[in-house]
């Protein structure tokens, strides 16, 4: 078994709301300062920078997992993880099919750039990535288990794009397990707010459009930086362990 320090929402500069020091070899080197050693990249409806973000982690203890934060047509956010490259691919093509083709605003929204593993500019990607796609939370919950792959909703209990506020409590007709709070709450007070929360497992991240908000909040002790094993983790299942890191143990990392 090892320990791995963990942050499963992060964002590159494609994501029009994140800063330009959101580059691959910045992301990296921050995670490994921190002693982060999982982190998953999840720009909005876009995966073309997880790759650039694989290959700046290589010969490191960084492991980048391909991920994604999709936008339902509920105007939900939720974090899509996957163990493969490939698998994120797929996703993206059904994605793609889904968001529509308005133009980005640069100007007014943010740029929305592919980098390679240096951070140096590649393209543009020219449609608006802060949109809702033409899906619903259910069915992407079933599209994306259907890859394999792991759906939480994201920062559910935060006002814009959170589960909670917007629907005004969890979905029964999704078997939902995982739910992520935003980093402003401690779990404790998140149940508190939203009793419903205790029928969930939570994970807590940085959601992070900064380097600085690159938190590492996760401590997972698994067998491999697999999604099987984060879900045995996150069960407590068969030795693999789960825990929120308070700012108080962050520190002392």
């Amino acid at each position: 078994m090892k320990t791995y320090r963990a942050e499963l929402h992060i964002h590159t500069v494609l994501s029009p709301c994140a800063e330009i020091e959101m580059l691959p070899p910045l992301i990296v080197m921050e995670c490994l300062e921190k002693g982060i050693s999982l982190i998953a990249i999840t720009d909005h409806n876009a995966t073309a920078n997880i790759s650039a973000v694989q290959k700046a982690a290589e010969g490191t203890d960084l492991i980048v997992l391909p991920g994604m934060e999709v936008q339902t047509r509920e105007e939900v956010h939720s974090l899509c993880l996957f163990d493969t490259l490939e698998q994120a691919m797929t996703w993206q093509e059904i994605v793609d099919r889904h968001l529509p083709e308005i133009p980005n605003r640069a100007d007014y929204f943010g740029d929305q750039l592919i980098v390679d593993a240096n951070g140096d500019f590649i393209r543009r990607e020219e449609r608006l990535l802060l949109n809702s796609i033409n899906l619903s939370l259910e069915e992407a919950f079933h599209l994306v288990t259907k890859l394999d792959g792991l759906f939480i909703p994201a920062h559910v209990n935060r006002t814009a794009n959170g589960l909670l506020p917007i629907l005004g409590m969890p979905p029964t007709d999704i078997p939902l397990e995982i739910m992520e709070i935003s980093r402003h709450l401690k779990p404790a007070e998140a149940v508190k707010i939203y009793p419903a929360l205790q029928n969930y497992l939570l994970i807590q991240s940085g959601d992070a459009h900064r380097l600085d908000e690159i938190l590492g909040l996760n401590q997972f002790t698994l067998h491999s930086p697999t999604l099987q094993e984060i879900r045995l983790a996150l069960r407590g299942d068969q030795g693999r362990s789960h825990r929120i890191l308070s700012s108080t143990t962050l520190t002392e990392v």
